[in-house]
């Protein structure tokens, strides 16, 4: 909304600094943060009035959740989708369709997280919206916001995965593209949703992975920058380095409520949206395997419950301790915060070897 601000510029050259992508994203990122901050402790008092038991604990998880975790309200993603959503609307240029699209599904995935929270509370059990009417949902909204990208996309590329490490190798899946791109960002918001299960330890992944990808959606949008990489030009994409400064500011003003021991949980309405935001921009920026790397926490942790799932139901036996793998470490005699904090450390390490395909080509 305040790009049009730069148009002044001819008549107060310092408005001219509106124009730049990368003083937008601070603005963003400041923005979202200041907006957590002020209306976060009301929106916790309310959620806690409405919800009054909090979110349910699983009788099966960790028996220390049972006494730390119960009576937290949950749908604490609320505060970070209205922190994105405000700054972005604020800083971002709104004439830009990727912006949009991102929105469209950060929305769209919270929405069918909020009513499977509200399910929840409401009946006071882990058990929320059938999974299968969830995914069925989840999927047209991707597969919509795909179809989208590959409509606006560079004509050549459109439909084409590229791969890391090379510019020249890429295949060329046609429509076949719209079902993968629904894939990764369907697959991304189920598995940040799965990470979520301990105080802090989905939401700095998530930052680190918006960090990540607001560069590489800087640097595809960018002609000069993406031949110096030798990374696919993909213009318009470098507005969504705003949105991702957006969602930096909301998550550490979420964050400092999320702390041990969390005040306020982020919910399926959360994890569903950002997960969803960071597939949504990978797909847009022709980055869908880099995102496999940069998240590869997330896969991990929904690879652990299909590997604990699958073995059980073939041949009854159990490969973790308990799934997802956090709770697997749990068991094994971690602290939570030994849990969380290693946890961080090796998204850290993901998000710079993701980094190094940039430039490894």
């Amino acid at each position: 909304m305040l790009t049009w601000l730069a148009d002044l510029s001819p008549y107060f050259s310092p408005l001219n600094i509106f124009r730049y992508i990368t003083f937008r994203t601070g603005g963003a990122t400041a923005t979202a943060l200041l907006f957590v901050f002020l209306f976060g402790p009301k929106m916790i008092s309310l959620l806690r009035l409405r919800q009054g038991k909090g979110q349910p604990i699983r009788e099966d998880g960790p028996k220390s959740h049972l006494q730390t975790k119960r009576g937290t309200p949950t749908m604490g993603g609320l505060m970070i989708m209205a922190g994105v959503l405000a700054s972005t609307l604020l800083w971002a240029n709104l004439a830009n369709h990727y912006v949009w699209i991102v929105l469209f599904v950060t929305i769209g995935f919270g929405a069918i997280g909020f009513y499977d929270d509200f399910l929840k509370v409401t009946k006071q059990s882990h058990k929320g919206f059938s999974g299968r009417s969830r995914l069925a949902l989840e999927a047209v909204i991707a597969g919509l916001a795909c179809l989208a990208i590959s409509y606006l996309g560079t004509p050549g590329l459109a439909n084409k995965l590229a791969l890391p490490f090379s510019k020249e190798l890429i295949f060329n899946l046609g429509w076949f593209y719209l079902i993968f791109g629904a894939f990764v960002v369907v697959g991304a918001g189920n598995a940040v949703n799965i990470t979520d299960g301990l105080d802090g330890l989905a939401i700095v992944p998530v930052m680190i992975a918006a960090g990540t990808f607001g560069f590489i959606a800087y640097l595809a949008g960018n002609a000069v920058f993406a031949n110096y990489l030798q990374i696919h030009f993909v213009p318009g994409t470098g507005e969504l380095a705003v949105v991702c400064g957006a969602l930096i500011g909301a998550g550490l003003g979420f964050l400092w409520f999320n702390a041990p021991p969390a005040q306020i949980f982020m919910g399926d309405t959360g994890s569903l949206a950002l997960g969803g935001l960071l597939g949504t921009i990978a797909v847009a920026t022709k980055h869908e395997i880099v995102l496999a790397i940069v998240g590869g926490l997330f896969v991990l942790e929904i690879l652990s419950v299909i590997i604990q799932v699958t073995s059980f139901k073939l041949t009854g036996k159990r490969v973790f301790k308990m799934a997802p793998i956090h709770h697997h470490f749990e068991q094994l005699g971690w602290t939570e915060p030994q849990v969380v904090i290693r946890f961080w450390i090796i998204s850290v390490v993901l998000a710079l070897v993701g980094l190094a395909t940039l430039k490894l080509r």
